[in-house]
């Protein structure tokens, strides 16, 4: 059997647990495909939709943007109201993954770029999220990945050993910055992926 090299895992969460997407809510609000893509990458900016994840309120970042673009006002509100429909599920594969560990008494934690209110949101609309032995949501600690801060956060909380520390994340540069802290990280690309990532390491998975 392979030596086990890993203590507990680590999760990002939207892209590896939560299938989520701008388009799933704005697929029906702008039907015009050249207008929604305009609308989420000039409007809803990458920028805008990390500053919700660094602890900006809701409220305040709504306001900004309907004062620059009064004429897209309710599709603006819809980001905030109608964020849930951003959500299409989860991926089952991941969470089967995450169920065995938890069943072989492995801790697993989350470390995810989300906001503060949106992460209540979808513990209580996917249950899956909600038995970590530990969380890390960067709209709480007002600090997002890649930035180092997030994962010493992480690792100074719960008295982890970064080397024995596994992370998977979708995003590579996310995969870097926990590199760089000495985590022993794999960028996500599917659960097979993932649970082969973990057997590597000596985890007993199926």
């Amino acid at each position: 059997m392979t030596e086990r090299t890993i203590d507990v895992v680590v999760f990002d969460i939207g892209g590896v647990l939560l299938d989520w997407s701008p388009d799933y809510l704005y697929a029906d609000l702008i039907p015009d495909e050249q207008e929604r893509t305009r609308f989420l990458t000039e409007v809803t900016t990458r920028d805008w939709n990390h500053q919700l994840d660094a602890g900006r309120p809701w409220e305040e970042a709504i306001a900004e943007l309907t004062a620059l673009h009064p004429q897209h006002t309710e599709w603006i509100e819809a980001y905030d109201t109608g964020w849930l429909k951003m959500v299409r599920g989860v991926f089952e594969d991941t969470v089967e993954l995450v169920t065995e560990l938890r069943e072989l008494g492995i801790p697993t934690y989350a470390l995810t770029n989300f906001s503060a209110d949106k992460w209540e949101v979808a513990k209580e609309a996917f249950p899956i999220l909600t038995g970590f032995d530990g969380e890390i949501v960067s709209g709480v600690e007002e600090t997002v990945k890649p930035g180092e801060k997030i994962y010493r956060i992480l690792l100074e909380r719960y008295g982890l050993d970064a080397a024995r520390t596994f992370y998977t994340d979708d995003v590579q540069h996310n995969v870097d910055g926990a590199r760089a802290v000495g985590l022993d990280a794999e960028l996500f690309t599917d659960a097979a992926s993932l649970r082969k990532h973990l057997r590597d390491r000596g985890l007993p998975l199926k």
